[in-house]
């Protein structure tokens, strides 16, 4: 296992320079400037100094270079200096990737955003999820019943109705309507974990935007664990441990639920990096001034190095996030080697 691991690790860092090579080159071709946003009172000149100080009108191999340097070495150095109050190297000089919107260092506008994000995102995800699980499980084990039939019409409404419309129906109905919750997140809400009325009014703003994508997150997955559940119920294997006198229950949860949740765990794993992309269009709809609203709002300005950092990033996850749904095949299935 420890080989195996080292091997995809290693295997990783070619994948990352191969990624972030195309994600330059795209957005390097892609229209913009960091003068753009500038007044048009200022001279020309003045412009093109500026250009020439941020490396625009370098050669192409030669951004990507020190774009990868920056990437890769000076904002890991500035994470551990910041997580353990280290000084590595010249860190009070070092060299940073700037936003050309904000004119501040990319990496912290993003650790800025990111609690509001995993806030409901995060909990939306695990809430699915949970709910999920055993909605497929039970949905297969009693397929054509009542509850099956009520999950299915349930999940196929949640998965096939957009969360822009959910989003705006829950607003009219409990924001306009009922006037129970919140319309809109406030993210300047610091929550006081000794006071019941700043916990209250978090609980208010995250109901509506966790429930939206709660019930979109939990559509997909619990169908998906049917599906996978259901190959397994008409196994063989299964058919032999029942025909042996092995208890009902020892057969679902042992046998055919570590068979059953290999492809659900990839899923799950995939999804993840999903929770720091952030749900584009909820994040809009609520004002959730997240990692997804900030990606919109970076493509909207030409911000180029605030777009290739987050575009990096999410790639990163998924890259992590794949390798440790291949180490966790290993401990739901024994069948499964690395050697």
């Amino acid at each position: 296992m420890g080989t195996y691991i080292l091997r995809r690790t290693l295997f990783a860092i070619p994948t990352l320079v191969l990624i972030s090579l195309i994600i330059f080159a795209i957005l390097d071709l892609a229209p913009g400037d960091p003068t753009s946003q500038l007044p048009l009172t200022i001279p020309d000149e003045v412009k093109e100094a500026i250009r020439e100080a941020l490396g625009v009108n370098d050669p192409f191999f030669v951004k990507w270079v020190k774009w990868m340097r920056l990437m890769f070495i000076n904002e890991p150095l500035n994470i551990i200096d910041s997580m353990f109050g280290t000084c590595i190297g010249d860190c009070e000089n070092r060299a940073r990737i700037v936003s050309w919107s904000s004119r501040s260092a990319a990496m912290d506008t993003i650790y800025q955003r990111l609690p509001q994000t995993l806030w409901v995102l995060g909990l939306a995800f695990v809430f699915g999820t949970l709910i999920a699980v055993p909605v497929g499980i039970i949905s297969a084990y009693k397929q054509y019943s009542v509850f099956d039939n009520v999950g299915t019409f349930i999940t196929m409404l949640g998965y096939s109705v957009p969360t822009f419309f959910t989003g705006l129906l829950a607003i009219v109905i409990f924001s306009v309507w009922l006037d129970w919750f919140p319309s809109f997140y406030d993210t300047t809400h610091v929550v006081d974990w000794t006071s019941w009325e700043s916990i209250w009014y978090q609980f208010e703003q995250m109901v509506m935007p966790v429930t939206v994508l709660t019930l979109f997150n939990a559509a997909a997955l619990s169908r998906f664990t049917r599906a996978s559940v259901l190959d397994n119920l008409n196994e063989d294997y299964v058919r032999t441990a029942r025909s042996k006198g092995v208890a009902e229950n020892r057969v679902v949860m042992t046998h055919v639920m570590r068979n059953s949740m290999i492809p659900v765990v990839t899923l799950i794993a995939l999804s993840i990096p999903g929770i720091f992309a952030g749900a584009i269009i909820t994040e809009q709809i609520f004002r959730i001034n997240g990692l997804g609203q900030l990606l919109i709002v970076a493509i909207g300005q030409n911000d180029v190095p605030m777009v290739q950092t987050l575009t990096f990033m999410f790639a990163f996850l998924i890259v992590v996030f794949n390798l440790i749904a291949d180490i966790t095949y290993g401990v739901l299935d024994p069948r499964i080697r690395y050697d």
